[in-house]
């Protein structure tokens, strides 16, 4: 426990039920800290599209991580982080870290517009999750065998979402972090070809991967109700801008990152792709 957590009342999480948020929350609270949920679903309720939720969200709070769904490089989501960060400080809650993504410019709007705020700040930005693959939107196509992507033979430096929680709870408790401004990935490049080898070693059944069109996963987006906005990232990976191990995690946490093997043999054995 730092020399700073004794001072700590609340800390919100936004999105405290997803992928990162859900491990942050229950970190805290392993140390002992208070921490308030927030969600559509939480008490009281917040909601990225309801101002009105934010304040009530932010009663008693000190500290708050910021993550964006569906993404920060989606329209609106630059004005509405800069908004609720104004909001934020105003409040009380001078602390917060956010969660970014590694090659964004969308992303740096809001970025800079939640450090415009005055709050006391740290970025996190992130590679693509490994849980991707067993919590999200890539587990149906393991289940099946088969993920078809809009890749080509691209790489990426899949970070760990443990990882990324060790990151976000070591700022929000400790002020050496504060102004700091942490890209993480894991610890090798991979292609999805790579992943699909790496999945296919763990589940011990054969996984492939199918190189599709920009437009076929459009298509097979709307299929699933899901934006297709979310087509349009995979061209940071397909332009090579990540193409690149950074060191955030070491920097951060003095230790290495998780590899994607390790993930994939720790998942496989919860039995989350048996078939």
């Amino acid at each position: 426990m730092t020399s700073t957590t004794q001072n700590i009342r609340t800390t919100l999480v936004i999105g405290g039920t997803g992928k990162t948020g859900r491990r942050v929350a229950e970190k805290l609270s392993a140390q002992g800290l208070a921490v308030r949920v927030g969600s559509r679903s939480g008490e009281p309720a917040f909601d990225w599209n309801e101002p009105d939720t934010w304040v009530p969200a932010l009663e008693g709070v000190d500290r708050v991580y910021v993550t964006y769904y569906p993404d920060l490089a989606f329209p609106g989501a630059a004005e509405q982080v800069g908004a609720f960060a104004k909001v934020a400080v105003e409040t009380g809650a001078r602390r917060l870290v956010l969660l970014s993504g590694r090659g964004e410019e969308a992303a740096e709007i809001s970025e800079n517009n939640l450090k415009a705020s005055g709050a006391d700040w740290t970025i996190v930005r992130s590679s693509w999750f490994n849980q991707n693959f067993n919590e999200s939107f890539f587990l149906e196509p393991v289940l099946a065998g088969e993920i078809a992507l809009p890749t080509a033979d691209a790489v990426e430096a899949f970070v760990d979402a443990d990882d990324i929680a060790d990151v976000v709870v070591a700022a929000l408790t400790d002020d050496k972090h504060i102004g700091k401004t942490y890209e993480l990935s894991g610890p090798r490049l991979l292609s999805y070809s790579d992943v699909a080898a790496e999945l296919s070693k763990a589940t011990g059944r054969q996984i492939t991967y199918v190189s599709v069109t920009n437009e076929e996963y459009r298509a097979v987006l709307r299929q699933n109700g899901l934006p297709e906005e979310f087509a349009d990232l995979f061209t940071m990976i397909l332009d090579g801008r990540n193409a690149h191990l950074v060191h955030g995690v070491e920097e951060a946490l003095g230790r290495k990152p998780k590899d994607f093997a390790d993930f994939a043999r720790e998942a496989a054995a919860t039995g989350v792709w048996d078939v």
